[in-house]
């Protein structure tokens, strides 16, 4: 199984927006594909605002390529979710989940 890890920080009023973008669109999506297994929200407050950290995990690599693409270390970050953002990673992490 792989850990795919994300970060990125909002201003503290758009923190709520944010966490509606991923429960009523990302993660409804998500759901829908093949070896897609969870996802979990953990924010914590910064001095700029919320930090996100988004981790989703998978069944392989092959299978996070229905959601990134060709280039699975390629963040994906829709323009709505550019434009509330402080800033973010345009890269993602993975991790094989080792236990």
């Amino acid at each position: 199984m792989i850990s795919r890890q994300w970060t990125g920080i909002t201003p503290e009023e758009k923190a709520p927006v944010y966490i509606a973008h991923l429960q009523n669109d990302t993660f409804p999506k998500l759901s829908s594909m093949k070896g897609f297994i969870k996802a979990s929200i953990l924010k914590r407050k910064v001095p700029e605002g919320v930090e996100f950290m988004i981790i989703t995990e998978w069944e392989s690599l092959e299978a996070i390529q229905q959601f990134a693409g060709a280039d699975p270390e390629v963040a994906v970050v829709p323009q709505t979710v550019q434009e509330i953002m402080i800033r973010y990673d345009k890269a993602v992490k993975h991790y094989e989940i080792a236990g």
